[in-house]
């Protein structure tokens, strides 16, 4: 691998992949006390970094996290972009509360820990469709948790290997009553009743970029699915901030590729 493309900023220099260090002690390798951001890189840029330090802002205070100034990760993403001469991919920002004692309470005097990560090669905008289960996994949306992207990503992990061993793409994870919340990282989109519709985030679902500025352009609404209507979706896609992938099926039932509002909702997202 090209050294350009193994290097990573963390804790405010850009080193080696290879050389940068994760302390045994740091809460977010031991105990997941963190949060992370996926990005699109687009010549260089992250379109929508501002509304991705929004959400980081906000799970950081409901974990009682401070965050540094964001100055600290716009000169991140720049540094890596230049030192890694990668212009077009993803990029990952994690923070933890860093190191602590044994135990769950953190130290008096907290010293966060700040990875940004660069994967090359622009992300296909519109993916394969694929077929989806139901995962036995619930997503409780009347925790804060469940609204935040935290380091604590089990249920998620889970789903998507069950998926794959019954030879599906992806799951869907319900709610906390018999809804679907979303799939194991990706926000459900789903043409029920002649209406483009998401699950509302009491439902569980992650209050995702994307996902909000679908609803922003009157796109789509929110609106509780109920997993015993999940025969009657026409079609249905997975959107994240990378990309969107339609649904093939749903279970044994197969769906239909509605490929010109495929296009309308990538276009609205990604090439606008």
């Amino acid at each position: 691998m090209d050294s350009k493309t193994s290097l990573v900023w963390l804790n405010g220099h850009v080193v080696p992949a290879s050389h940068a260090r994760i302390d045994p002690s740091d809460r977010g390798f031991l105990l997941g006390d963190g949060l992370f951001e996926t990005m699109r890189l687009v010549g260089g840029e992250v379109p929508l970094l501002q509304r991705h330090l929004d959400r980081l802002q906000e799970g950081a205070s409901i974990l009682l996290m401070s965050l540094p100034e964001r100055d600290v990760f716009s000169a991140a993403v720049k540094a890596l972009v230049h030192a890694s001469a990668i212009l077009d991919g993803s990029m990952r920002l994690t923070v933890t509360r860093g190191c602590g004692p044994r135990g769950l309470l953190p130290p008096e005097e907290v010293q966060l820990t700040l990875l940004l990560t660069i994967n090359p090669g622009a992300q296909p905008v519109v993916g394969a469709p694929i077929r989806l289960g139901i995962s036995r996994y619930v997503r409780d949306g009347t925790s804060i948790l469940s609204r935040i992207k935290t380091l604590n990503y089990l249920p998620g992990i889970l789903s998507r290997m069950e998926a794959v061993k019954n030879g599906f793409g992806d799951a869907l994870l319900p709610g906390s009553y018999e809804t679907v919340a979303e799939a194991s990282s990706s926000t459900f989109l789903a043409l029920l009743d002649d209406e483009l519709v998401t699950p509302p985030i009491f439902d569980g679902a992650l209050p995702g970029i994307s996902r909000g500025r679908l609803l922003e352009m009157g796109l789509c609404k929110e609106r509780s699915i109920a997993l015993n209507t999940l025969q009657r979706v026409h079609s249905a896609w997975l959107v994240t901030a990378l990309g969107l992938t339609p649904v093939a099926g749903i279970e044994e039932n197969l769906l239909f590729h509605d490929i010109s509002r495929t296009e309308t909702i990538a276009d609205a997202l990604f090439r606008s």
